[in-house]
């Protein structure tokens, strides 16, 4: 049986008496409509091109320091064996 208060999705014809309806009302004004549409989406796209430019030179930035010994460098001023403070003088001299 046919329910006449059963409103479902519009279908084929119904779609197009929709977009006529649509472009009697908004005919002059759709292409001003579609611009401003297609730059939102382009000021979209660039600013999280940004974010995610920001976010690359951030983690660059933060990356952690060469934890190796400089290859020169002064006197150890600890033992290396014994973990105990060395006496400067005797590493400079020998």
């Amino acid at each position: 049986m046919f329910n006449a208060l059963a409103i479902g999705m519009p279908q084929g014809f119904e779609w197009i008496f929709i977009a006529a309806i649509g472009l009697l009302i908004f005919g002059k004004r759709l292409p001003d409509v579609g611009r401003s549409l297609g730059q939102g989406i382009v000021q979209f796209k660039k600013g999280l091109k940004g974010v995610e430019d920001d976010i690359e030179t951030e983690s660059d930035k933060k990356k952690l320091p060469d934890t190796a010994r400089p290859a020169i460098a002064g006197p150890a001023k600890y033992d290396p064996y014994t973990g105990k403070p060395a006496d400067v003088t005797d590493q400079v001299e020998g």
